[in-house]
């Protein structure tokens, strides 16, 4: 009976991993800027867009579009392509004014996403969360 009930824990956590995933949808951000390390806060919406995904963020009465590809864990490894409901990292490029830039996040267990990001011609990095709501 424990090994049934081990095995259903296991394929439980499998599928909830597995929908959990998806990162479509609307998150408060907190984050901190390359260089000087200033905290800020937003909002930030994902939603599938064909085979990528529309980023827009809000950070201070300013929005920033970005584009995602996307990824998903498979075993020892990751797969890429389409964008798809398993995908557990993303990779963005965004643009704002005259501004643009690369980030990079991973879901957490929680369902939260955890990144980095740069703009274009930095040398250093910022921290980026996002929560959902």
């Amino acid at each position: 009976m424990k090994t049934i009930g081990s095995l259903v824990l296991v394929f439980w956590l499998a599928f909830t991993s597995i929908a959990l995933a998806d990162p479509t949808g609307s998150y408060a951000v907190e984050g901190t800027n390359p260089g000087n390390g200033r905290g800020y806060t937003g909002t930030v919406d994902v939603r599938r867009t064909g085979e990528t995904y529309q980023v827009v963020w809000n950070v201070g009465g300013v929005e920033y579009i970005g584009t995602a590809l996307g990824a998903a864990q498979v075993k020892d490894g990751f797969t890429m392509g389409r964008a798809s409901k398993r995908d557990s990292v993303l990779a963005v490029s965004y643009i704002s004014q005259n501004s643009f830039g690369l980030a990079f996040y991973v879901r957490q267990p929680d369902g939260s996403w955890n990144g980095i990001w740069t703009f274009g011609g930095s040398k250093q990095i910022g921290t980026e969360n996002w929560f959902p709501r």
